[in-house]
């Protein structure tokens, strides 16, 4: 009956017309309860800095997703509207229709496909597709620590906006049986016909051991090689390879969980090389962004952000400094073109979403005290609240993208 349902909304997605141009700007954040009592919902924000409501909750939609690690959307809105997110530990991932953003709907729900199991995350190809990172081979277990005990290795699978298998392919490396490959992010390359991977578990298992990312060939998915991050002089700035950003040069840095900034290059020669440029004090860094020539960086023993300067790769330095509050545990970035503000969250429970401005010559970031909810303080509060899908309670935000 399950599948039934899911096959029923994928074919209203496809037969739905398209609405009318929306007005306005939106911000969409993809929260939890984390209670794990409820369901996990989409959250719609005004963020139009030119409206009277600024900041407040105006829609949002909820799904028959129960929380339990809800984690990544799309890292940007796609051309399309059609916004992947997943709930991890469930191997739980969904599409949301945001064509009309005060108006949003479940257009399709997927859990394995292709063979692989438990997605991290997601990013779009030239051709308007997904291509996500599996982190397992799927042996049918529905729970996260049968997964991990079942196979070191899993998967890239292309995904259209139905929900629907285009390909898929798996990451295992003949040479390196021993390692654990699990895939957690990408960086698609088209203009050289490489998608670069990153290998870093959603767990403690091959976490000291997971020091590696992988080339495949963007056409055919064929994996040209893995290879291993420079650790630096604290022989740990390779630890845990997570978030892939493309730089304006073409380069592609990775952050690492243990608070490293890698700089790969070479990337169409059969040895690319890695480079440990900056480390951030303190560990579990968090998602960055790249804007420009600065690369924003969560980073939780600031309690805030930092930013690197980027310009130069021979001297890539950091230039300014952000704390929240005592008690905030940064994690999530994401860009908004439109209205120039970095989106940030913590991924706690009750904690604030805020805007952030980014000086284009200094690189240095101010919260945007004009970004304010109904309590009359900067930032979103995601604490106990009444929700437009009909639940109230303390929400959890994790992925957070603003509207194109």
């Amino acid at each position: 009956m399950k599948h039934l349902l899911v096959a029923l909304c994928t074919a209203l997605a496809v037969a739905a017309p398209a609405p009318s141009a929306p007005t306005g700007h939106h911000l969409f954040v993809w929260t939890a309860d984390e209670a794990k009592q409820a369901n996990d919902f989409l959250a719609v924000i005004d963020a139009d800095p030119g409206s009277a409501t600024y900041g407040r909750l105006v829609a949002g939609v909820g799904t028959d997703i129960k929380s339990n690690r809800i984690h990544h959307t799309e890292y940007e809105m796609p051309a399309s509207k059609m916004l992947f997110a997943n709930d991890h530990n469930p191997n739980e991932s969904v599409v949301f229709d945001l064509r009309d953003p005060l108006r949003p709907r479940v257009a399709a729900r997927f859990q394995s496909m292709g063979g692989y199991a438990m997605p991290h995350s997601f990013l779009r190809l030239p051709s308007g597709n997904v291509l996500a990172s599996f982190q397992f081979a799927d042996h049918g277990h529905a729970d996260h620590a049968a997964m991990m005990a079942s196979g070191k290795t899993g998967g890239l699978v292309e995904i259209d906006d139905r929900g629907q298998v285009v390909r898929a392919v798996s990451n295992a490396d003949p040479s390196l049986p021993d390692d654990g490959l699990l895939p957690y992010s990408l960086a698609v390359l088209p203009a050289i016909d490489r998608v670069l991977v990153t290998n870093s578990p959603m767990q403690d298992s091959y976490l000291l051991s997971s020091n590696t990312y992988q080339m495949f060939r963007l056409s055919d998915l064929k994996l040209l090689g893995t290879h291993r991050l420079d650790p630096g002089p604290t022989g740990n700035g390779n630890v845990s390879p997570e978030e892939a950003r493309v730089a304006a040069d073409g380069s592609v840095y990775v952050q690492t969980l243990s608070c490293g900034i890698q700089r790969i290059t070479g990337l169409d020669s059969p040895k690319p090389t890695a480079r440990l440029v900056h480390k951030f004090p303190g560990d579990f860094c968090g998602v960055p962004t790249i804007i420009g020539r600065y690369l924003v960086q969560s980073v939780p023993s600031l309690n805030g952000f930092a930013v690197l300067d980027i310009a130069d790769p021979a001297n890539v330095r950091e230039v300014s400094r952000l704390k929240i509050s005592e008690t905030f545990a940064p994690h999530w970035t994401s860009w908004d073109a439109r209205a120039k503000r970095v989106i940030v969250t913590s991924g706690r429970k009750g904690d604030r979403l805020y805007l952030l401005t980014l000086d284009e010559k200094s690189g240095a970031l101010a919260i945007d005290e004009r970004f304010r909810d109904v309590d009359g303080q900067p930032g979103f509060s995601f604490a106990r609240r009444a929700w437009p899908h009909g639940w109230t309670g303390d929400g959890t935000p994790h992925g957070a993208v603003a509207a194109r």
